[in-house]
């Protein structure tokens, strides 16, 4: 029997990042139930762990507590009082190793998940490319827990129920909806963003089609695009800057299907067990983030006949000149036919 009781998770950001850590955390405990999990992150992604059993959350306040050298220090006092016996870095950056160190020269056992970097350059760079996949995200985070002797089969998961929607949110979108789609048009980095004009294609098909339709982003400037979309459409609902984080859940939770960008909002329907539609434009789902659980065939990936250095990133962060109309390639036709045939083959 193992001698680790409580592991101490560390995960930091970006919110795809965190997402895809569920599925593999919700594994761990459910699996082993006699462990206990505290995952370490930012207090805005507290909502992603409050439905798995033994998993507690430490907020890491970066801005004020536990900035700078002297946060660092700071952080690590206060994950000291958890009495963890071991740590499993998933994040794996500087302030991370930082953390898991100190524990490692009080003898905790620390492990981290490797990135993969080198097989992942060999996908994206431009000369003597190698196109396979390279281990996904989740694979490479259960192969970390794998080191402290738990090994995780993530091959029949199990998702928490849907969320009983509150009134709030029945008083924004409506209710007793036969199909209900939601679409996330947006992405960290241009290069895997779907134009906005097929975009808005794909939106007026689907309304056409009697669906209901959210609209799902963040800020401003992406609120004020999303309601350009919604125009007079009396089905699509624009639900940016309307809910907090947790209730935002709840809605994914309660979606027949997401459309999503190689983006966080993909992430987060597919840990809790929404079908997610992608399209790919600069990044390939060979990269390892296809969202958790879904299969190949559902997602949409830009032309790499068309385009033979697809793909052309890891992340999106790089401009290849030439390369800026690649998600042109995937035609709005195609991505309302492909989300209609997966709702109608639910029935």
């Amino acid at each position: 029997m193992s001698k680790i009781k409580h592991i101490l998770v560390i995960r930091l950001s970006a919110m795809g990042d965190v997402a895809m850590t569920v599925p593999v955390i919700r594994g761990l405990v459910l699996q082993y139930p006699e462990l206990k999990v505290t995952v370490v992150s930012r207090s805005f992604f507290k909502p992603f762990f409050d439905s798995i059993p033994h998993v507690d959350f430490f907020g890491v306040d970066v801005n004020s507590r536990h900035k700078g050298s002297l946060g660092l220090f700071k952080l690590f006092l206060d994950l000291k009082k958890l009495k963890i016996d071991a740590v499993a870095d998933l994040h794996n950056v500087i302030r991370s190793k930082a953390i898991r160190k100190i524990f490692g020269f009080l003898g905790k056992k620390i492990v981290a998940s490797n990135k993969e970097r080198e097989d992942k350059n060999a996908l994206t760079r431009e000369e003597n490319k190698i196109f396979k996949p390279v281990k996904t995200m989740f694979e490479i985070h259960a192969e970390t827990f794998k080191k402290l002797g738990f090994e995780i089969n993530l091959s029949n998961p199990i998702f928490p129920p849907k969320k009983v929607l509150s009134t709030k949110i029945i008083s924004l979108i409506g209710q007793n909806h036969q199909k209900l789609i939601g679409i996330a048009p947006f992405a960290q980095y241009e290069s895997k963003v779907y134009p906005q004009d097929l975009m808005q294609k794909v939106i007026n098909d689907l309304a056409n089609h009697n669906y209901k339709i959210v609209l799902f982003g963040g800020g401003n400037d992406e609120i004020s695009i999303l309601n350009e979309m919604k125009g007079d459409l009396k089905n699509v609902e624009v639900i940016a800057g309307k809910i907090n984080l947790s209730e935002e859940l709840s809605l994914i939770s309660n979606l027949h299907i997401m459309l999503s960008m190689d983006s966080g909002n993909g992430h987060m329907a597919a840990m809790l067990g929404v079908k997610v539609i992608t399209l790919w434009g600069a990044t390939h789902p060979f990269a390892g983030f296809l969202p958790f659980n879904q299969p190949l065939k559902n997602a949409i990936i830009s032309d790499r006949e068309k385009y033979p250095l697809l793909p052309t990133s890891v992340y999106g962060n790089k401009i290849v000149d030439g390369y800026q109309d690649v998600m042109r390639t995937i035609l709005p036709e195609k991505v309302v036919e492909k989300i209609i045939f997966e709702l109608e083959s639910e029935k």
